[in-house]
């Protein structure tokens, strides 16, 4: 009944966090897999004209449940684009790491760094694409006004070095929380089971169907590879970390800037 007379659900609900996700699979398939059918079936009933799912880069060659249970979501939601027994557009957004939200690491290395470290990092080696809560907005807006079914919106995004993220804060937060920067040490924790050293935003086999805009990647549905209405490019290669340089510290001193995320937490 929720989704009477609603015109576009943003489905974005879900367990997140991947070792909660390792410890408890059922939990995570419960909500991130029968949650997106549940919203599925009650869009189609109420005839729901769009319904937008977000997805994420852990879905592409998942190693982890969290990103297995992305995959199939995605699924899911193409495929039911595909029924002829209604009329509901339904279509994926792919996030990578978006800084700042609830539980993600720049407000957790705010915390360690106000506490005076140790700033824990679980591998020197890990990159990964990051994005801001504003250009996480801007995607499910602007694939909301674009999408005809299907498809999966993905924003093209920088590499970073969590390392250089974590020192990064630190130079810039210390001072602001009473401390030197040069006091507050970095911890190797290792790495979590489920986690990877990089990610990937699109896989080989989805680079047939993809095609390139000046924000974005749209990666075309199976039954239906045509990209007209979106006046794309073609795309030669899959978007993975390795594709691209990782952000350099000043380039990362000013996205953390522009994003908002050095503000000191109240």
């Amino acid at each position: 009944e929720v989704m009477n007379n609603i015109d576009l659900v943003f489905h974005t609900a879900a367990l997140k966090h991947i070792p909660f996700c390792e410890q408890a699979p059922l939990e995570a398939v419960q909500s991130n897999i029968v949650g997106v059918k549940n919203v599925i079936a009650a869009a189609t009933a109420r005839k729901v004209l769009r319904v937008l799912f977000t997805s994420s880069d852990k879905g592409v060659n998942p190693a982890s449940v969290m990103g297995a249970t992305k995959l199939v979501g995605e699924r899911l939601i193409s495929s039911s684009h595909d029924r002829d027994d209604h009329q509901t557009v339904f279509f994926s957004t792919r996030f990578g790491n978006v800084l700042g939200s609830s539980g993600s690491v720049v407000p957790v290395f705010h915390q360690q760094i106000a506490a005076g470290g140790p700033v824990t990092l679980t591998d020197p080696r890990m990159t990964r694409f990051a994005m801001t809560v504003s250009q996480a907005a801007e995607l499910l807006l602007s694939s909301a006004d674009q999408a005809t079914g299907g498809e999966v919106f993905i924003t093209k995004m920088p590499v970073i070095r969590i390392k250089d993220l974590a020192e990064v804060m630190i130079d810039a937060l210390a001072p602001v929380y009473g401390h030197k920067a040069r006091t507050v040490e970095l911890e190797i924790t290792g790495i979590r089971p489920g986690e990877k050293l990089s990610e990937e935003l699109m896989s080989t086999e989805e680079v047939a169907r993809a095609c390139e805009l000046e924000k974005y990647f749209v990666v075309l549905p199976d039954s239906q590879p045509d990209d007209s209405h979106l006046a794309g490019a073609a795309v030669s290669k899959a978007y993975s970390v390795q594709a691209q340089a990782p952000l350099e510290k000043s380039q990362l001193l000013q996205f953390l800037r522009d994003g908002g995320l050095l503000e000191p937490m109240p």
